[in-house]
């Protein structure tokens, strides 16, 4: 099996930081690669990106000035599963990360890994935050994944990816 390995660069223009990789994403090496998932065409719609992406492409966001990794490593079929410890270890080696390429904008792709990194209870949800990570600015994007009630449709996400366009661009 294919192992799904983090895409680094130094002071990438936007971290993207998902909580963990799906079975599918596992199964084939490659970020977001569930069909349901329109991550990669969340990117290119919001013109954060210049080219239509697919997941087999998720090497090349080094070439747009963006970079990807998660809070945890190991694959899941629900975040759920993740442990207490699994999560706490996560947010570690997550902060390390982020220290060493020093992004300037970290994108969490989901409103409950921003409230798991931060400790935030309740509300706070898509947009941008107050919060910063070793002088990164913080913005928080929908999970994609169509299970998100939230944000059902492709519409109510592609707002967020937009805002988080104009957000990077204001830095």
């Amino acid at each position: 099996m294919p192992k799904l390995r983090d895409i680094l660069k130094p002071r990438p223009r936007i971290l993207f930081v998902g909580i963990n990789p799906s079975l599918r994403s596992e199964q084939m090496g490659h970020h977001f690669a569930s069909p349901g998932n329109p991550f990669w065409r969340l990117l290119y719609a919001a013109r954060l990106v210049p080219e239509a992406l697919t997941c087999e492409d998720d090497a090349r966001l080094v070439e747009f000035d963006l970079a990807l990794t998660n809070l945890c490593a190991r694959a899941t079929r629900a975040a759920s599963e993740l442990s207490t410890a699994e999560m706490i270890a996560g947010q570690r080696i997550l902060a390390r990360k982020i220290q060493r390429v020093r992004p300037r904008v970290v994108a969490f792709v989901g409103v409950s890994i921003y409230r798991r990194f931060f400790g935030v209870v309740q509300g706070e949800g898509a947009g941008a935050k107050q919060e910063e990570i070793s002088g990164a600015r913080v913005f928080v994007l929908p999970n994609p994944s169509g299970l998100n009630a939230s944000y059902p449709g492709f519409k109510d996400k592609l707002i967020w990816f937009e805002r988080l366009r104009i957000f990077a661009e204001s830095d």
